[in-house]
């Protein structure tokens, strides 16, 4: 059943205060290819809320999560109104932009996009991502604030396939790699098999 606008933002809203909570360390977050599957236009229905499509009634395949946290710079400072971005594929490893087919899950969004408020937190509800072909379960992210742009990827611990990607690990140091792996896990706040996941990116 999908959540109220109303009830939507509520959760944020919780999200958003627990997010606060820590700030996070001064390394910057190290940059990771943009990729061949970045939007060619921004899509109509690009909010915060990938697991539906205005005028579709079905919802997205995949385990619900809410990936939330706050944007800061190597100061510890919180960022306001950094425009966060994020993309990925589909619950059947499919990208929903022309290079990849345009997905296969028409109930996926594939995009989303939001500002960050006065802490620098930012909110989505997507799904957990999945593997497909060469590479390991991942979340694109692009953060534009200002002059500065940070493109990065968030990864899922306790995936075999980590030790495998290449753009992972193509990353010099095991502690700069591991600012991108985060824990997806599940959500005190809602009932079901929704998770939560927390990355607090660092501009420099």
């Amino acid at each position: 059943m999908r959540l109220s606008r109303r009830s939507f933002l509520s959760h944020l809203s919780g999200l958003a205060m627990y997010s606060a909570a820590g700030v996070a360390g001064a390394r910057v977050t190290p940059r990771q290819s943009l990729g061949p599957f970045y939007p060619q236009r921004v899509p109509v229905d690009s909010d915060a809320d990938l697991t539906f499509v205005d005028g579709k009634a079905g919802q997205a395949k995949g385990q619900v999560t809410m990936l939330f946290g706050r944007v800061i710079d190597r100061l510890g400072v919180p960022v306001e109104d950094a425009r966060v971005e994020i993309w990925q594929c589909d619950a059947f490893g499919s990208y929903h932009h022309p290079r990849d087919g345009g997905g296969v899950d028409p109930y996926f969004q594939g995009y989303g996009q939001t500002t960050t408020d006065r802490d620098g937190a930012y909110q989505f509800r997507t799904i957990k991502p999945v593997a497909y072909p060469g590479r390991a379960p991942h979340i694109h992210m692009k953060i534009g604030h200002g002059s500065i742009e940070l493109v990065t990827q968030i990864y899922v611990r306790g995936e075999a396939a980590n030790q495998r990607d290449f753009l992972l690990n193509a990353i010099k140091g095991k502690e700069a790699r591991q600012s991108l792996v985060v824990t997806f896990e599940p959500d005190p706040n809602l009932a079901g098999p929704g998770l939560v996941a927390r990355f607090d990116p660092v501009l420099g």
